[in-house]
């Protein structure tokens, strides 16, 4: 289509294209004329510069056509289109997929969908449709429902009447009863994907396992997993762990290990090079040194009035 010679008399129409622009683009202005494209026979597009603040590369498309062996031309729309280096915003993305683990906030309610992979039905040969919605009749608190059911008469109503309250006899009920009253579990691919995250973010190929002295398996904080993900995850139970109260791998490790290292004893101090507890004798050297001074002065003191 766009191969082919655009219609001369279409092609021609360039005031009636601008004036259809510049009706369109008001109170904006118009710019250059920068060509034009058949579409058909005899329907063809003129472009004009679009000059709108935020509108850069964008341009006004004005289609013109007429009829067989007519001389005259006819408008058929005006739009705004981008064009090839136009600013464009970007490419809408639906909340479900745009939504990423921490967005959601207090109140906020994220549904589930009744065919989502992770999940597959709690239980079999249940006699309710599956749920469709985060808050599904079989899951919701039934206390209110239940409360109301004692209070009132139940011989005036029918069994499953009350919201929450499922019929008597049911499968439902049955497996309220037994602990099996959740709708929905983890399904193989809901087990597959939660443990691929979980081995990502505390698994043996993190630095900081491979620096720890040991694996979490011999780690006395691990608290072990129940059903399946036991075989490969437990719980943090350490305060000084990076990874406390986080699911982790249990060939995952850390330096917090509680078989890491053993405390050491407290050192003794080294004896002194002096001991201040006893008294040191000391040799002044010439023990008898006194006397001889002694002596010394006797024999001057006689002998000074001898001469």
């Amino acid at each position: 289509m766009r191969g082919r010679t655009p219609d001369r008399l279409c092609a021609e129409a360039l005031d009636l294209a601008r004036e259809a622009a510049e009706d369109a683009a008001f109170p904006g202005k118009i710019g250059d004329h920068l060509g034009v494209v058949a579409e058909g026979d005899r329907v063809v597009t003129h472009f004009f510069e679009c000059q709108e603040i935020g509108y850069r590369g964008w341009r006004w498309a004005v289609t013109v056509a007429r009829a067989s062996r007519a001389k005259s031309v006819t408008l058929d729309e005006t739009v705004l289109l981008p064009g090839p280096d136009a600013l464009l915003a970007p490419e809408w993305v639906p909340w479900s997929e745009r939504l990423r683990p921490g967005d959601l906030g207090p109140g906020d309610l994220l549904p589930t969908e009744s065919d989502d992979p992770r999940l597959e039905p709690g239980y079999s040969g249940e006699d309710i449709p599956p749920p469709n919605s985060v808050l599904s009749e079989e899951a919701w608190d039934g206390s209110a429902g239940l409360a109301a059911a004692e209070d009132a008469d139940l011989s005036t109503n029918e069994p499953g009447e009350f919201p929450g309250v499922p019929a008597r006899g049911s499968v439902a009920a049955v497996a309220e009863e037994i602990g099996m009253g959740r709708p929905r579990v983890l399904s193989r691919d809901g087990l597959r994907t939660a443990a691929d995250r979980w081995e990502e973010a505390h698994g043996p190929g993190t630095p900081m396992a491979q620096a720890a002295p040991a694996s979490c398996t011999s780690c006395g904080f691990l608290v072990p997993l129940a059903g399946s993900l036991k075989q490969a995850f437990g719980v943090c139970a350490n305060e000084f762990s990076p990874a406390d109260g986080r699911v982790v791998s249990l060939a995952y490790g850390c330096g917090a290990h509680s078989e890491a290292a053993v405390m050491p004893k407290p050192p003794h101090p080294v004896p002194p090079v002096l001991d201040e507890n006893r008294v040191d004798e000391l040799d002044l050297g010439g023990g008898g040194g006194a006397d001889s001074a002694g002596d010394a002065s006797g024999d001057g003191a006689s002998g000074g009035p001898e001469a």
